[in-house]
């Protein structure tokens, strides 16, 4: 257990366990999250965002407690956590450091697809006991020697969002593929030790890139045609370090597949809330701006004068109603992330979709009433609130399941039944 700083006590669960019928091993995997957030990752987050540096001693720490192997399966050596004890425990790190947790939501994807996920899929017993072999390799280098994989997504168009093929391809050639193409809002861009890239495998003759021909492949960082371009200084979530991801005729071997072909689009169809995992970092900014709040109007924030303010009629009605929003986002979000499976049913995606855009949404609305509440020294950069703010605020940008997009997609299948059309 990590040490708290002196005069620091620890933080109660964001998701109580008796109240909320977690698991032991949900509830274990939380407060080692919690302990390890209080103490490791909230000292350290100032620096991350002001250097917008990527969090580089957090990784390493993390190696060293098992949380880089938190959804490998223990039989393979990791620690077994299904899709929401993840969820559950990364709501806890995004509490304390929201760059850490969401570019460790990246990483843990790349374990979390491949495992629990894929064993929910439909696969040959060859091609499944090949792709049981072939993710052993990679788990191995992430639990030996501490590897970090990245997940670049977005491309700047419709492919993020499932709308058309990835722009980004990969072409068949002896022992491997070509790859090449561009992504852009890379996380760990130049950190990762292999970048998890999702691409279009293309073949002579082909009239159309198709969706169903989507790859998962692990691309070396210091592999030749790989490079990391543009700067990097954004609103919030500096520490992410998401430059572009360019790549160029880099070769690549079969065994840096991550997935079968075929198996991530049948994942996307079939396990849809497979992209809700950039929630959790802030379902837990949503809480840490609550806490602070707390702590600030009560005088107990560490390092400040132990100045009361709790006593104004307008404060306590503030934090009642970000009370009442808080409950709101995490009663939903809890429910969708329990929802999870494969072949949910259409309520059951209709709640994932309004829990996504509930979280992202709600996060930066507390933290916007946090400011107004806790007034204008809660601004300093001395303090965690004005982080919290500007971090709180990307996420309804994010894709595959922007706020605009959850939006858009709630009206239209709460209206049409599959097939449907108004011809």
């Amino acid at each position: 257990m990590d040490a708290l700083p002196a005069g620091l006590g620890a933080d109660a669960p964001i998701f109580d366990p008796a109240a909320f019928r977690l698991t032991g091993q949900e509830a274990a995997l939380a407060a080692r999250a919690r302990a390890f957030g209080q103490a490791v990752l909230a000292p350290r987050a100032a620096r991350w965002d002001r250097e917008a540096s990527f969090p580089t001693d957090n990784y390493r720490d993390m190696h060293g407690n098992g949380l880089l192997g938190i959804c490998i399966p223990e039989d393979e050596g990791g620690l077994g956590a299904g899709f929401r004890a993840y969820c559950l425990t990364a709501a806890e790190m995004g509490r304390y450091c929201g760059a850490t947790a969401l570019t460790w939501n990246m990483h843990v994807c790349s374990t979390l697809w491949t495992g629990a996920l894929t064993e929910d899929l439909d696969m040959e017993p060859a091609v499944r006991a090949e792709h049981r072999a072939r993710r052993q390799r990679h788990y191995d280098r992430i639990l030996r020697d501490g590897a970090v994989y990245s997940q670049p997504f977005s491309e700047g168009g419709a492919a993020a969002a499932g709308g058309v093929a990835f722009g980004t391809t990969a072409k068949r050639v002896p022992g491997g593929f070509l790859i090449n193409g561009k992504k852009i809002f890379a996380s760990l861009a130049g950190h990762a030790d292999f970048y998890g890239v999702l691409c279009t495998e293309v073949r002579e003759g082909d009239e159309k890139p198709s969706r169903r021909d989507t790859l998962y492949l692990a691309i070396p960082k210091d592999a030749p045609g790989v490079t990391v371009e543009g700067e990097w200084d954004p609103l919030g979530m500096r520490g992410t370090v998401s430059r572009n991801l360019v790549f160029r005729d880099v070769f690549v071997e079969e065994d840096a597949a991550l997935m079968p072909p075929g198996l991530y689009f049948q994942a996307a169809l079939r396990w849809p809330h497979m992209f809700m995992t950039l929630s959790p970092t802030y379902m837990g900014l949503a809480q840490a701006a609550y806490d602070f709040t707390v702590k600030y109007l009560r005088g107990e924030w560490p390092g400040m004068p132990p100045v009361k303010r709790r006593m104004y009629p307008t404060k306590q009605i503030a934090v009642a109603e970000m009370r009442v929003m808080l409950e709101q986002t995490k009663a939903l979000w809890f429910q969708a992330i329990t929802d999870a499976r494969p072949d949910p049913s259409k309520e059951q995606v209709l709640r994932a979709w309004a829990a996504q855009h509930t979280v992202m949404e709600n996060a930066a609305a507390l933290a916007a009433k946090a400011v107004r509440t806790c007034g204008g020294q809660s601004m300093l950069k001395s303090l965690p609130l004005e982080r919290i703010y500007r971090d709180a605020r990307c996420g309804s940008l994010m894709l595959p399941w922007t706020a605009e997009l959850c939006i858009d997609r709630l009206g239209r299948e709460a209206l049409y039944e599959k097939g449907e059309t108004d011809d």
